[in-house]
Protein backbone atom coordinates (compact mmCIF):
# COMPACT_ATOMS: atom_id res chain seq x y z
CA UNK A 1 0.00 0.00 0.00
CA UNK A 2 1.26 3.61 -0.87
CA UNK A 3 0.89 6.48 0.99
CA UNK A 4 -0.86 9.40 -0.50
CA UNK A 5 1.18 12.50 -0.87
CA UNK A 6 0.63 15.59 0.54
CA UNK A 7 -1.92 13.91 3.92
CA UNK A 8 -1.64 15.75 7.21
CA UNK A 9 -2.07 13.01 9.35
CA UNK A 10 -0.28 8.99 9.07
CA UNK A 11 -1.64 6.07 11.22
CA UNK A 12 0.59 3.76 12.89
CA UNK A 13 0.28 1.40 9.65
CA UNK A 14 1.23 3.79 7.45
CA UNK A 15 4.67 4.97 9.82
CA UNK A 16 5.56 1.27 10.12
CA UNK A 17 5.55 1.26 6.19
CA UNK A 18 8.55 4.13 6.89
CA UNK A 19 10.13 2.93 9.76
CA UNK A 20 11.77 -0.05 9.68
CA UNK A 21 11.27 -0.25 13.83
CA UNK A 22 8.38 -2.53 15.27
CA UNK A 23 7.45 -3.51 18.69
CA UNK A 24 8.89 -2.59 21.72
CA UNK A 25 11.08 -0.36 19.90
CA UNK A 26 8.37 1.69 17.50
CA UNK A 27 7.24 4.65 19.71
CA UNK A 28 5.41 6.76 18.05
CA UNK A 29 1.45 5.62 17.75
CA UNK A 30 0.59 8.29 14.85
CA UNK A 31 2.16 11.45 12.98
CA UNK A 32 -0.32 15.05 12.58
CA UNK A 33 0.09 18.80 11.84
CA UNK A 34 2.37 17.51 9.10
CA UNK A 35 4.01 20.78 7.37
CA UNK A 36 6.43 19.44 4.36
CA UNK A 37 9.73 21.14 5.06
CA UNK A 38 9.36 22.49 8.34
CA UNK A 39 8.14 20.29 11.00
CA UNK A 40 5.17 17.31 12.33
CA UNK A 41 4.02 16.07 15.24
CA UNK A 42 3.85 12.86 16.59
CA UNK A 43 1.83 10.97 19.54
CA UNK A 44 3.32 8.72 21.82
CA UNK A 45 0.13 7.26 23.80
CA UNK A 46 2.60 6.04 26.67
CA UNK A 47 0.36 2.83 28.80
CA UNK A 48 1.55 0.70 31.84
CA UNK A 49 2.60 -2.33 29.78
CA UNK A 50 5.31 -0.49 28.02
CA UNK A 51 7.99 -3.21 28.16
CA UNK A 52 10.43 -0.76 29.54
CA UNK A 53 8.51 -0.17 32.84
CA UNK A 54 9.31 -3.29 33.75
CA UNK A 55 12.63 -2.97 34.73
CA UNK A 56 12.98 1.00 34.84
CA UNK A 57 11.75 2.02 38.57
CA UNK A 58 8.64 -0.98 38.40
CA UNK A 59 7.42 0.40 41.83
CA UNK A 60 6.98 4.18 40.11
CA UNK A 61 7.20 3.84 36.52
CA UNK A 62 8.46 6.35 34.37
CA UNK A 63 9.41 6.76 31.04
CA UNK A 64 13.36 6.29 30.48
CA UNK A 65 15.09 9.35 28.90
CA UNK A 66 16.88 7.73 26.24
CA UNK A 67 13.37 6.21 24.99
CA UNK A 68 12.15 10.02 24.88
CA UNK A 69 14.88 11.12 22.72
CA UNK A 70 14.03 7.56 20.26
CA UNK A 71 10.70 8.58 20.24
CA UNK A 72 11.28 12.50 18.88
CA UNK A 73 14.18 10.38 16.41
CA UNK A 74 11.66 8.01 15.25
CA UNK A 75 9.01 11.21 14.18
CA UNK A 76 11.59 13.08 13.03
CA UNK A 77 12.92 10.04 10.58
CA UNK A 78 8.81 9.05 9.77
CA UNK A 79 8.30 12.24 9.26
CA UNK A 80 11.71 13.18 6.86
CA UNK A 81 11.47 9.96 4.63
CA UNK A 82 7.66 10.77 4.32
CA UNK A 83 7.82 14.72 3.10
CA UNK A 84 11.03 14.21 1.15
CA UNK A 85 9.77 10.31 -0.43
CA UNK A 86 13.81 8.83 0.55
CA UNK A 87 14.61 6.01 -1.08
CA UNK A 88 15.56 3.56 2.30
CA UNK A 89 16.02 0.52 0.57
CA UNK A 90 19.11 -0.85 1.95
CA UNK A 91 19.59 1.79 3.84
CA UNK A 92 19.67 2.96 7.82
CA UNK A 93 19.01 5.85 9.85
CA UNK A 94 21.51 6.21 12.41
CA UNK A 95 22.27 8.59 15.30
CA UNK A 96 25.30 11.11 14.59
CA UNK A 97 25.04 13.07 17.80
CA UNK A 98 22.19 14.30 20.70
CA UNK A 99 22.68 17.80 22.06
CA UNK A 100 21.16 19.76 24.70
CA UNK A 101 18.80 16.96 25.89
CA UNK A 102 16.69 18.29 29.30
CA UNK A 103 13.81 16.35 30.58
CA UNK A 104 11.91 18.28 32.78
CA UNK A 105 9.16 16.01 34.34
CA UNK A 106 8.84 12.43 34.28
CA UNK A 107 6.64 10.78 31.62
CA UNK A 108 3.92 8.29 33.26
CA UNK A 109 1.64 5.56 32.38
CA UNK A 110 -1.65 7.31 31.21
CA UNK A 111 0.14 10.36 29.33
CA UNK A 112 -0.15 11.29 25.85
CA UNK A 113 2.81 12.87 24.82
CA UNK A 114 2.88 15.18 21.74
CA UNK A 115 6.46 15.44 20.55
CA UNK A 116 7.17 18.40 17.59
CA UNK A 117 9.76 17.83 15.52
CA UNK A 118 10.98 20.48 13.07
CA UNK A 119 14.26 20.42 10.70
CA UNK A 120 16.94 22.92 11.94
CA UNK A 121 19.44 22.06 9.50
CA UNK A 122 19.17 19.85 5.93
CA UNK A 123 22.11 18.61 3.89
CA UNK A 124 21.00 15.14 2.67
CA UNK A 125 22.36 12.31 3.98
CA UNK A 126 22.28 14.54 6.75
CA UNK A 127 19.55 16.22 9.19
CA UNK A 128 19.70 18.36 12.04
CA UNK A 129 16.44 18.43 14.31
CA UNK A 130 14.98 20.12 17.06
CA UNK A 131 12.50 17.99 19.56
CA UNK A 132 10.25 18.81 22.13
CA UNK A 133 7.90 16.52 24.11
CA UNK A 134 4.60 17.59 25.68
CA UNK A 135 2.39 16.46 27.83
CA UNK A 136 -0.49 18.19 28.94
CA UNK A 137 0.95 21.36 27.31
CA UNK A 138 3.64 21.20 29.25
CA UNK A 139 7.12 20.97 28.24
CA UNK A 140 8.85 17.50 30.11
CA UNK A 141 11.95 17.04 27.22
CA UNK A 142 14.03 18.50 24.50
CA UNK A 143 16.74 17.92 22.65
CA UNK A 144 18.46 18.67 19.37
CA UNK A 145 19.72 15.78 17.65
CA UNK A 146 21.34 15.00 13.76
CA UNK A 147 20.73 12.13 12.11
CA UNK A 148 22.01 10.70 8.70
CA UNK A 149 21.09 8.12 5.71
CA UNK A 150 23.76 5.51 5.50
CA UNK A 151 23.86 2.38 3.61
CA UNK A 152 22.63 -0.99 6.09
CA UNK A 153 26.31 -2.47 5.47
CA UNK A 154 27.35 -0.76 8.51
Amino acid sequence: MAIEPGKSELSAKEIMQLLPHRYPMLLIDKLVEIKAGDSAVAIKNVTVNEPFFTGHFPDQPVMPGVMIVEAMAQGAAAFTNYVENLDTEGKVVLFMGIDKARFRRPILPGDQVRITVRVAHRRPPVWRFEGEAHVDGNLVASAAYTAMLASADI
